[in-house]
């Protein structure tokens, strides 16, 4: 999906980066404890989470690591990042806090909508894009400003959860989550979020899928039908 902004600047293996092994093992952590609320399908997609993780660092994944690279929402993290040291998602988030430097964040739409850019963005920790490659799992964090709205959208063949680790979202106008709250999107569920007024909200997300859907999901607002 953004293979032609790759820019490597260096090539080795998870064993050798003792703090990303820890933010995986946090991520596992969640995703093993949280609660799917007595739903057989997030309880399924937990499960799946867990051991498309636990295959992965069972093969000691390559991690390639892109330039560094922030963006105008970047402002918000450290507060996000405070926040979040609060909460019962804080072992996750000081673990992130030893790698936060090296991350990479995105956009991933060639067309921002007006606004959103200074509101939004996400950066992948495993996946096609890395820095920890992976074909079958990807993983990441998405951090939006006070006052945002994340415009509906779909994905086609992605199962997709978040895990809120500071700040509050709602989706589509139903529910509002909070810290350690799990919000699961089946494929083709269209959803919309929002932020709340005075802090910013940062996610850990996960999306399970076939190889070539998770290598190639296009990036848009459009509903996928």
């Amino acid at each position: 999906m953004l293979d032609s902004h790759r820019r490597s600047t260096s090539m080795s293996r998870l064993s050798d980066h003792v703090d990303w092994q820890y933010v995986f093992r946090e991520y596992w952590h969640l995703y093993r404890f949280g609660s799917a609320g007595g739903n057989r399908v997030i309880r399924s997609h937990l499960k799946d989470v867990r051991n498309r993780l636990n295959a992965e660092l069972e093969i000691n994944p390559e991690v390639t690591f892109d330039q560094p690279n922030s963006l105008p929402v970047c402002a918000w993290l450290g507060r996000a990042m405070d926040q979040g040291l609060n909460e019962r998602t804080a072992p996750l988030v000081r673990s992130l806090a030893r790698v936060i430097d090296q991350l990479t964040w995105r956009y991933g739409y060639e067309r921002m909508r007006k606004g959103l850019a200074r509101k939004y963005a996400y950066a992948e920790l495993m996946g096609p894009n890395g820095p920890v490659v992976s074909k079958k799992l990807i993983l990441g964090l998405v951090l939006f400003a006070p006052r945002c709205t994340y415009p509906e959208h779909s994905h086609d063949g992605i199962s997709e959860s978040y895990i809120c680790l500071s700040g509050s979202v709602s989706d589509s106008n139903y529910s509002v989550f909070t810290p350690g709250s799990l919000l699961f999107n089946p494929p083709k569920r269209a959803h919309r979020m929002t932020t709340g007024d005075f802090e910013p909200t940062l996610l850990a997300y996960a999306w399970t899928g076939d190889e070539d859907k998770l290598a190639h999901q296009k990036m848009d607002f459009s509903i996928k039908k």
